[in-house]
């Protein structure tokens, strides 16, 4: 598994010049994944910087620890969701770092492994879970939610707007006999939906990332994690967030814009009485995104949206 768990890190020289590593600096890569990022940043970080490495994939620390072992003791391992990010760095002494990464969403390599169920290329148990500590499963939604509530998660989550009619033929065949693999689920959903010439995608794509991101709860980890990540920060220390879908990237913007500004009041009060004082300078008005040539040579990177901000001494 841990020779299969490579993948190529997007917009690696845009991390680099948002993180800007450099000797004796600390950092921590929230999602390590094959390891790709964090190696950049160990190199640039020579001879004595330090990365503390999370992932709530197993798979993904076991592989990261193998490619990246030439580091030794500059790198520490740890198994667990990022929005532990707080607690774990705490623990580890990983507090005031220079930079901490998030590089979002589901890897090439889980997405391959077709047994993670992850994608419908291939019949697979219908699972998605990233981690251990993600406790139902895909197919545990599919099969149990009321029909309105997986009508909701596949618009919301999914953005998918034929959400109602397409909870309504899962719910009926589910009636049937239970739904248990990605296969399974892809036919339910194709068949629901109308035939359109226009579509670039699978017809079940938005359903299974709105399945995935439900499972995993990813959008109310990012949002608790954010605010995790900042408080590690040294004044100076930089924050790096790549997205692949507008949703991470929505919560990702709002979060700093709030946090560049010194007043959160609603509109429309006369004085101030949040209190609230800037935290980040934002480094990147619009988000940085790959190149021609990038996306090329990896057609993951063609969805892929970075923000960068600079924590403020308060």
């Amino acid at each position: 598994m841990t020779a299969e768990f490579t993948h190529l890190p997007v917009l690696l020289s845009e991390i680099t010049d948002a993180m800007q590593p450099h000797p004796g600096g600390r950092y921590i890569d929230a999602t390590v994944g094959g390891g790709g990022h964090a190696q950049r940043i160990l190199d640039l970080s020579l001879p004595d910087g330090a990365l503390l490495a999370l992932d709530a994939d197993p798979a993904a620390i076991e592989a990261a620890s193998v490619h990246l072992a030439a580091y030794g003791e500059r790198i520490v391992y740890v198994v667990s969701y990022f929005d532990e990010l707080g607690r774990v760095s705490r623990e580890l002494g990983f507090s005031n770092v220079d930079g901490v990464l998030f590089d979002l969403g589901v890897s090439s390599p889980q997405l391959d492994e077709a047994e993670r169920g992850f994608s419908f290329g291939r019949e697979a148990p219908l699972d998605m879970r990233m981690g251990p500590q993600a406790g139902v499963s895909a197919a545990d939604l599919v099969n149990g939610l009321e029909e309105v509530e997986l009508a909701r998660i596949i618009y919301e989550y999914g953005e998918e707007r034929h959400s109602r009619r397409i909870a309504s033929s899962i719910v009926r065949e589910r009636k049937r006999g239970r739904i248990t693999t990605t296969t399974q689920l892809a036919r339910v959903v194709a068949g629901s939906k109308p035939s359109s010439r226009n579509e670039r995608i699978h017809p079940a794509t938005r359903v299974f990332q709105a399945l995935r991101i439900a499972v995993n709860d990813e959008l109310g980890r990012l949002t608790r994690a954010l605010p995790q990540a900042l408080e590690a920060l040294r004044a100076g220390g930089r924050l790096a967030v790549i997205s692949f879908h507008s949703l991470e990237d929505r919560i990702v913007k709002e979060f700093l814009r709030a946090e560049s500004r010194d007043c959160i009041c609603p509109p429309g009060l006369p004085t101030c009485v949040c209190g609230h004082r800037a935290s980040v300078r934002v480094l990147t008005r619009r988000p940085i995104t790959a190149s021609s040539e990038e996306v090329a040579a990896n057609p993951r990177a063609r969805s892929a949206k970075l923000r960068v901000a600079e924590r403020l001494a308060t």
